[in-house]
C-alpha cells in the first residue's frame, strides 16, 4: 500500500539482522552469543546511583534543559585528556564531538562524507551497524580481506589502486565480528599505503579498552601523522550502553560539519546522560573499573575457547580473541551456516551467522560468537548444545 512512498535509500536498506534475531533469543530457554551485549555485572550502578543524587543537587535544572550540540563541555574535556595522557594525541576540545552512541557517529559521518556512489572500503568481514548505515546513503562497498595480523596489504594496495575509494572504515583493536587484533607491524604497513590517498580513515575502537590478554597497547594507525584520520570511541562497553554516549574526535573542519549535521538530525545527545557518565568518570577511577570488565572478559573468552577446543569437530576453525567480546568461527565450507542456525535454534542455543558482515554474501560458512553475556557454566552448555549442531549438518 504504501510502497510508492517510500525513499529509495530505506527501500534499499535492510533491516538489522541481529535485531531480529534479537526477537527470537528472548525466550529464556535460549542460550544466546548472539548479540554485542557487555555483562551487566560490570555496570558501575552504585557510583551511578550516587553520581545520580550529586548531579540533581549539583547541577539541577540544567540536567533536564536542552543543550549545545557539540556536546558537555567537562565531559569533552575528560576525553581530550584521556587521549592525551595515553596517546599523546594532539587534540582540544573543539576536536571532540560527544555523538549518541557509536552508531550515530557512522549515521553523521555518513551524512557528511557519502555520496550516492561514493567507494568505501571496508574489511572482510565487517562490522554489520557500518554496513547499514553506510547502505542508507547508497554507497559502493569494497571489501579488503582480513588476515589474523591485520588488513592483506597486497590486496589493500590493489584496492586502493584500482577503486581508489573515498573512506575507509576499519575496526584496528578487537575486531566486530572476528576479535582480531592488527598488529603494530601491520598497521605501519597500513598506513604507508594509504598516507598518500586522497581518503577519510574512519577507526572505530568501541573495544580497545578491554584487552585481558597480556600485550601493550598498539597506537592507532597514523596516529599524529594525519589529517585525515577520524576516530571513534564509546563508553558503552566500559561504563554503561543505557546512556548512549559516544564521540568522534577529528579535525575541526570535519567537526564543524558533523556538529552542522548533529544539529539536523537531533539537536544534541541525552544531557542527563552526559552529566552522570561526566560527574562519574571525574570522581572514580576508571581505569580500576576497567581492570575489573576485563578480568571478567577473560574468564569468560577462557571458558569459550575451552569448550569449543573440547566439543567442536577438529574440522572447525575458531579465533582466539585477546580482548574485546566476540569469538569468529569457520565451519567447512561444503557446510551451510544458515542449516547450523536453525539446528542450533533446535537446540535452544543462538549465534550470529556470517552473512550481515559481508557485502553481497553469497555462501557463507562463518559465524560470530558473543562470550560476555552469560557466565562460564551456562557458555560451556552453550557451546556443548551447539557442537552437537554441527555434528547434524
Amino acid at each position: 500500500m504504501f510502497e510508492k512512498f517510500f525513499s529509495q535509500r530505506i527501500k534499499n536498506t535492510p533491516s538489522s539482522f541481529i535485531r531480529e534475531i534479537l526477537k527470537v533469543t528472548q525466550k529464556p530457554e535460549i542460550i544466546s552469543f548472539a548479540g554485542g551485549l557487555p555483562n551487566p555485572i560490570s555496570f558501575p550502578q552504585e557510583e551511578l546511583k550516587v553520581s545520580m543524587n550529586r548531579i540533581a543537587t549539583k547541577y539541577g535544572d540544567k540536567i533536564y534543559q536542552y543543550s549545545t550540540t557539540m556536546g558537555l563541555d567537562s565531559l569533552r574535556e575528560y576525553i581530550v585528556e584521556r587521549y592525551k595522557k595515553i596517546w599523546n594525541m594532539n587534540i582540544d576540545i573543539d576536536n571532540v564531538i560527544i555523538t549518541t552512541g557509536s552508531q550515530q557517529a557512522l549515521d553523521l559521518i555518513g551524512k557528511v562524507f557519502v555520496n550516492e556512489g561514493d567507494k568505501v572500503m571496508v574489511e572482510k568481514p565487517s562490522y554489520l551497524g557500518l554496513l547499514q548505515t553506510f547502505c542508507m546513503y547508497r554507497a559502493d562497498f569494497i571489501q579488503t580481506k582480513l588476515n589474523d595480523d591485520g588488513l592483506d596489504i597486497e590486496e589493500l594496495k590493489k584496492v586502493l589502486k584500482e577503486q581508489k575509494p573515498k573512506v575507509a572504515y576499519l575496526i584496528p583493536n578487537f575486531q566486530n565480528p572476528t576479535g582480531l587484533t592488527y598488529t603494530k607491524e601491520n598497521r605501519k604497513l597500513v598506513f604507508e599505503a594509504i598516507k598518500d590517498e586522497d581518503m577519510i580513515l574512519i577507526q572505530d575502537d568501541p573495544y580497545g579498552e578491554l584487552r585481558f590478554e597480556e600485550g601493550e597497547r598498539i597506537p592507532y594507525i597514523g596516529l599524529n601523522e594525519s589529517e585525515k584520520n577520524i576516530y571513534l570511541g564509546s563508553f558503552s562497553k566500559i561504563v554503561t550502553p543505557g546512556m548512549r554516549l559516544g564521540y568522534i574526535i577529528a579535525n575541526k573542519e570535519i567537526i564543524k560539519m558533523l556538529e552542522t549535521a548533529k544539529q539536523a538530525s537531533d539537536l544534541h545527545s541525552n544531557i542527563f546522560g552526559q552529566y552522570l557518565i561526566s560527574d562519574y568518570l571525574y570522581n572514580n577511577d576508571l581505569d580500576k573499573h576497567i581492570e575489573k570488565i576485563k578480568k571478567l572478559y577473560k574468564t569468560q573468552a577462557g571458558a569459550m575457547i575451552s569448550a569449543m577446543e573440547e566439543y567442536f569437530p577438529k574440522n572447525i576453525k575458531f579465533t582466539h580473541p585477546k580482548g574485546g567480546m566476540f569469538s569468529w568461527v569457520t565451519i567447512p565450507e561444503d557446510k551451510a551456516v544458515l542449516d547450523l542456525f536453525d539446528k542450533a535454534i533446535a537446540k535452544k542455543v543462538a549465534f550470529v551467522p556470517g552473512h550481515p558482515f559481508y557485502v553481497n554474501p553469497k555462501k557463507v560458512n562463518t559465524l560470530r560468537l558473543n562470550y560476555t553475556n552469560a557466565d562460564c557454566d551456562t557458555i560451556k552448555e552453550g557451546i556443548k548444545r551447539l557442537a552437537q549442531a554441527l555434528d547434524e549438518i
